[in-house]
């Protein structure tokens, strides 16, 4: 880790330390009585081949890559061709969408190893780890070991790794080598797993391939985010737990069978090795299985006392074959998890069964309650955040974790060459990845189920001091008491304040700009309790649905899409899916032609009619009027060709009347749009305004001062690359005095009446998932 983050040198003066420490070890042993003598020879030994070992071989590959020649090349933004050696499979990028450009999937990081690179004309002499960035049709389906040549612009790599550069590809491979038999036979099954997964829902199909196989493709974004929320994400990668799983029932079935204790040992293995070739692989695989085989000897055995130096070994091989894994966030987890499970649990589960719990409920609550505790603070170190959720959730997931895993591997063993098999093996594993997801969505909706935590090393140790001084205290009768009592006291008073009385959001809200990032979501309340408009629902489903839940909003009589770019229509499927919904309203434009597919598709699916808005319209509910005040049916619609400013400038604007007083919706129009409303005298005077186009620089001033807003919002996304919002937008607004409020730098933003006019109320900004 020292070598990685500060410098190679301080691995060469670690090892150097180490082994003088070693050799006074041993000088030390001499004279010693034989026991005594014995364990510090043990020691000694271990300490000096250790040292020597990293002192030397990790110096010499942490000084290789530190001192690759495509270091400065990158730095310098050097292009060249290379041959590079894949080393894992495709990783998806997704992106939000935005304008139109549609969200999905547009590139794929695939890690690799330098063979041959050429840049400038001349040979570079490397062959150092590297990342490649390309486009995801023909960089997907490459798999491990397969070489190929591609022509690309280098980056500097991230500090504090081993990888001397990123490639970012723009063409396809090239010179395509051929993969391994064995690496085309683990895709073909892993494609039969999907295949067959096809005959469930979307959301269970794409766990049950994650569940198996790591594979979060086909997972959506919105069902991943449920499950870090609720402390449950280990589930969606390969872990030393699936290892296990399949291994434990080979083991029981070879028992069955009654098989000799060799043979069970010889088809555990057997299948330990089947899964890693599955799976494929990989780093992280690869420590997912000696993890596992570290969790099965211990369990084969018996003996907590040889699963430590069992997992010691197995940590001190993987960062000698890998020392990147030195600063893994991944090794880091899986060696805790492995830790508390093999360690720590067994002890918790016999005091709870000598305390009277059944054995079997006992090790049910050991296991997750040990390994979130050890995991706890460095999860809160890199992401900033505790989840309180994690245990119930992982306790009520155990149940059936095992049996979809062994489902999941059979259908994808048994796929190509016997589909329907693999189809009945898949929906025999659908109820447990639905009963998954409940609780995933169960555990991220409890209020309060994430708690906001210093971030960094501080934050990490600062968890794992409270941690300590809290299993030290339930060690004490005495301490138990005071425990019990500060936990009586957390619930008393602030579950009452966070659950039944929170801070959010605030009483009489007349609307809620949404913190959905880049794009818009505008809520607006009408006089019934859990019944809101929406207008535009931001680029991504996982923003919008937190947002609505806070909201308490139940049912929602008009879903407004004020034009059909990306980043106002990608989260409709977070209105139509857990709302009751009324109706869907555009205009008349219906470019880009995706989008209104995908819209007509989704309210079809929803069975949700879609019906036209148009200049003139008046919709009232209790405590709400809408009037839409373009475009008007004279108006000419954009082409399929059309480009974002024409497709912004038809979007519909609308003013709403809320007891806040008088809100204008703009949509995204641009200049022209908003020349035009001008010119037609359109009364667009409003309290507040929803400042056009994220707050772009195509807003004139003369909008503002026909609107005359004591409150400005402006919906736009933290670190945009666009520029959002214009620094000539907020003078503007600035010298005629409004308040202006970013949804970046205060979340979500809500207006609420008061005596003298609208008020302004905000959440805060929201902490991205890491």
């Amino acid at each position: 880790m020292a070598g990685l983050l500060l410098g190679w040198w301080w691995a060469a003066f670690g090892g150097l330390a180490g082994t003088l420490m070693g050799l006074a070890m041993l000088a030390r042993s001499r004279g010693r009585p034989a026991l005594a003598r014995w364990w510090w020879l043990g020691i000694a030994w271990s300490l000096l081949v250790c040292s020597v070992s990293i002192g030397v071989v990790g110096t010499l590959r942490l000084r290789a890559a530190a001192d690759d020649p495509l270091r400065p090349l990158a730095n310098a933004g050097a292009a060249g061709t290379f041959r590079v050696e894949i080393t894992e499979r495709a990783k998806p990028v997704f992106s939000a969408g935005f304008g139109g450009q549609q969200s999905g999937v547009r590139a794929v990081v695939l890690p690799a190893r330098v063979v041959t690179a050429l840049v400038g004309g001349r040979l570079v002499r490397s062959t150092g780890a590297v990342i490649l960035v390309g486009p995801p049709d023909r960089w997907r389906p490459l798999l491990p070991g397969q070489q190929v040549t591609a022509t690309a612009v280098m980056a500097p790599a991230e500090p504090g790794q081993l990888t001397v550069a990123v490639l970012r590809v723009r063409g396809p491979p090239d010179a395509v080598g051929e993969a391994a038999v064995w690496q085309r036979v683990a895709q073909n099954l892993r494609s039969g797993l999907r295949d067959a997964a096809g005959v469930l829902d979307p959301e269970s199909a794409g766990l049950v391939s994650a569940l198996v196989v790591g594979d979060t493709d086909g997972l959506p974004p919105q069902v991943a985010e449920e499950f870090r929320t609720a402390g449950l994400a280990h589930l969606l990668a390969v872990s030393g737990t699936n290892l296990a799983v399949i291994c434990v029932a080979v083991l029981l079935l070879l028992r069955v069978l009654r098989c000799g204790p060799r043979t069970a040992a010889a088809g555990a293995m057997a299948s330990l090795v089947g899964f890693v070739v599955l799976a494929g692989p990989e780093p992280s695989v690869l420590r997912a299985a000696v993890m596992g085989a570290v969790g099965l000897l211990a369990l084969a055995i018996g003996r907590q006392r040889a699963a430590l130096p069992a997992l010691s070994v197995a940590v001190i091989v993987l960062v000698l074959w890998d020392p990147a894994m030195a600063v893994s966030i991944g090794f880091a987890l899986s060696v805790l998890a492995t830790g508390g499970l093999v360690l720590i649990a067994p002890r918790w589960a016999e005091r709870l069964v000598d305390r009277g719990v059944p054995r079997g409920l006992a090790e049910a609550l050991a296991v997750p309650a040990a390994a979130h505790l050890v995991t706890a603070p460095v999860v809160a170190g890199f992401a900033g955040q505790v989840s309180v959720v994690a245990i119930v959730a992982n306790l009520l997931a155990a149940p059936v974790v095992a049996p979809a895993t062994v489902l999941g591997v059979l259908a994808a063993v048994v796929s190509p060459a016997v589909p329907w098999l693999a189809e009945l093996l898949v929906r025999l594993a659908g109820p447990e990845a639905d009963w998954l997801i409940f609780v995933a969505r169960r555990g991220a909706d409890v209020p309060g189920a994430v708690i906001a935590w210093p971030g960094g090393w501080l934050g990490g140790f600062l968890l794992a001091g409270c941690l300590a001084l809290l299993v030290l205290a339930l060690r004490n009768r005495r301490l138990r008491v005071l425990a019990g009592l500060v936990l009586a006291g957390f619930l008393v008073v602030v579950v009452p304040v966070r659950v039944i009385a929170p801070g959010w959001p605030p009483a009489g809200w007349a609307m809620v700009a949404c913190d959905v990032g880049q794009g818009d979501a505008i809520v607006l309340a009408t006089g019934e309790a859990g019944r809101a408009v929406v207008v535009d629902t931001g680029s991504e489903v996982a923003p919008l649905a937190a947002c609505l839940d806070r909201l308490d909003v139940s049912r929602v009589p008009l879903v407004v899409l004020t034009h059909l770019h990306a980043d106002h229509i990608g989260g409709l499927d977070a209105v139509l899916a857990d709302h009751a919904v009324g109706a869907v309203g555009v205009s008349r434009a219906r470019v880009p032609r995706w989008a209104w597919k995908e819209v007509r598709a989704e309210a079809q699916d929803a069975q949700v009619p879609v019906v036209q808005l148009t200049a003139g319209q008046r919709l009232a509910w209790p405590g709400l009027e809408i009037d839409v005040l373009a475009p008007d049916n004279e108006e000419v619609m954009p082409a399929a060709e059309s480009d974002g400013t024409e497709i912004n400038n038809a979007s519909l604007v609308l003013r709403a009347v809320t007891p806040a007083g008088r809100v204008l919706l703009s949509g995204d129009v641009e200049l022209a749009a908003q020349a035009r409303l001008l010119d037609e005298r359109v009364d667009l005077s409003a309290d507040v305004i929803k400042v056009p186009h994220h707050g772009s620089r195509y807003t004139s001033p003369e909008l503002f001062a026909a609107v005359r807003p004591r409150i400005a919002v402006v919906s736009v996304g933290a670190g945009n690359p666009y520029g959002h919002p214009s620094s000539f937008t907020l003078r503007a607004l600035a010298r005629m005095g409004v308040l202006v409020l970013r949804t970046d730098t205060a979340g979500d933003t809500a207006i609420v009446p008061s005596a003298t006019g609208p008020r302004a109320v905000t959440r805060g900004p929201s902490r991205s998932p890491p």
